[in-house]
Order: structure tokens, then sequence, then C-alpha cells
């Protein structure tokens, strides 16, 4: 059914009357009778009782009516929820990241929240390697990533700066030292993440290209639980700087770098060419700003 018929056909049944229903519209009587006749050969009933002079409906008409009636309420919530996300009124961002990547992303989203509150920021633990692929496919707005997904698709702007570091308790004999060898640090019991990434891919190669293979012991789900285990002396841990930020300020944890596999990358937020939704396009405004 055609939804401006539908509006006429409320119109006339509102004012119980073809001509003033045709003033309201500003069309002329003919046009308001023809779009009513339009409608009851789609339907094949009679809308209005023809015998009355005051416009009464048939029982076909009062229930086209009901329906009709929900289709103009629905019609305008529509029209309202995209002028909404025109104005950033509502919307959504949906990014992906690994957990260690939502360390940087963190001020971003506050900077991004200042401006609008009302946009819902939904970040989704996702596995590095998968970060493009979902942005690529359109499943993701953005991703952060550390290396080039090297998608033809994909667009990226760079957000900061990291580079691996050995944290480490400040009572460990590594927290004196600015730097460690990778022989000495092999010989620690390493806590690591239990989800595989490509810097610890990386990492390993580096091990075995020195022979020095990584005494991996423990490993955990989440950088949190590293940390913490890192703080209760149970062992080091090769984490992006990123991560641990607050914690060496506090003096819970030392950072030492190990140069071989120190690892210095640019965090990349990616993202497909073309056009973005609205509250994704403001979301990229402030990471450019």
């Amino acid at each position: 059914m055609d939804l401006a018929e539908l509006r006429v056909f409320l119109m006339v049944a509102a004012e119980r009357s073809f001509s003033r229903a045709a003033a309201k519209l500003h069309r002329t009587q003919p046009a308001v009778s023809q779009a009513i006749r339009r409608l009851e050969d789609e339907v094949g009933e009679r809308l209005f009782d023809r015998s009355s002079k005051d416009g009464t409906l048939t029982e076909a008409g009062r229930v086209l009516r009901d329906y009709a009636e929900r289709l103009q309420r629905l019609s305008e919530e529509a029209q309202l929820s995209v002028r909404e996300l025109r104005d950033l009124q509502r919307g959504r961002v949906l990014i992906g990241s690994n957990e260690g990547g939502v360390h940087i992303l963190l001020p971003l989203i506050q900077k991004f929240r200042e401006k609008h509150t009302r946009i819902l920021v939904d970040v989704r633990r996702v596995p590095a390697r998968q970060v493009g692929i979902e942005v690529a496919q359109g499943s993701l707005d953005f991703g952060i990533v550390t290396f080039d997904p090297g998608d033809k698709r994909l667009q990226s702007l760079t957000i900061g700066a990291d580079e691996l570091v050995l944290l480490v308790h400040p009572a460990h004999p590594f927290a004196g030292r600015e730097t460690v060898p990778m022989a000495e640090f092999a010989q620690e019991v390493v806590i690591a993440h239990s989800d595989p990434s490509p810097a610890r891919d990386q990492v390993l190669r580096q091990a075995e290209l020195r022979h020095a293979p990584i005494n991996i012991q423990i490993a955990l789900p989440s950088l949190e639980g590293i940390k913490r285990a890192v703080e209760e002396r149970m062992g080091v841990a090769l984490l992006p700087r990123r991560c641990a930020i607050n914690e060496i300020a506090r003096g819970q944890l030392v950072a030492v770098r190990v140069p071989e596999v120190r690892l210095p990358r640019q965090v990349r937020l990616v993202y497909r060419k073309g056009e973005l939704s609205h509250a994704a396009s403001a979301f990229l405004q402030a990471a450019r700003s």
C-alpha cells in the first residue's frame, strides 16, 4: 500500500468529509476521491459508506484505519530516528580490538564522549589477526591494530606509538637496569597471555633465531591477571608498555627494555574506505583531532 494514499484515507476518516480533507491536504477533491478508490481496489472492499453524507467508515474502513495509524506512527518514528542519527542524538560506534588495544582507546573514547554523550561506543574483543578482516567486511566500524592488515579496502590512522617492555617486580634484580639481553630474559619464569598474537609470534621467532627459548611457565587469559602475577613475584612478563602505564607510574611494576624484542610499533585505527555512518564519521574526526 502507498503510504501517501493511506495518509489521504486517514485525513478523510478524521474530517469525515472528502472536501474538508482535500482542503487540509491542499489537493483537489477529485484527487482525494481517486486515492480512496485506488485503496478500495487494492483491498477489495469499500472503505466509506457512500450512502451517508458524513464520511462514515465501513467495517473494512475501520480495520484499515487502525493499521494505517500504526503505519503512520512507524513512518514518523523512522524519520525521527534517521534525523537523530544525522544529528548524533543516537547511534553506535563498533570497534574491534584485542585486550591490549583497549588501553590506547580509552583516552580517545573519553574525548569523543565529551561531545557525543548519546552515542554508544561498543568495543568488542577480537583477535588481532581478525580485526582487519571484520572491518573490511563491515562487521566493525573500526579496528585497533599494530601492523598493516594489507587489505586495500581499508584506510588507517596512526593514533599512538608503543613498544614491548619486560615488566618486573620493583624488587627483581632486573628492576635497576635499563636493558636486559634476551639471553638473560630467557632464563626467567615468563608469564604470557594465553591468546596468540602477531607480536607473540615475532618474539618467539627472535628467541628461536638466537637459540634462547623463552621459558613460558604460566599462561593467563587477561592482561590484568598477568600484571597481578608479576606483582606477586610469580615471574616476569613481556607486554606493550601502554598496558601497564599506571602500574609503572605508581611504582608497582618496573619496565625494562629487551633490545632484541623491543618491537616499537605504531598503533593504528583502521576503517573502511567509502562512506561511514554519522556516528563513525564523528568518531574518526575525534581521532584525527
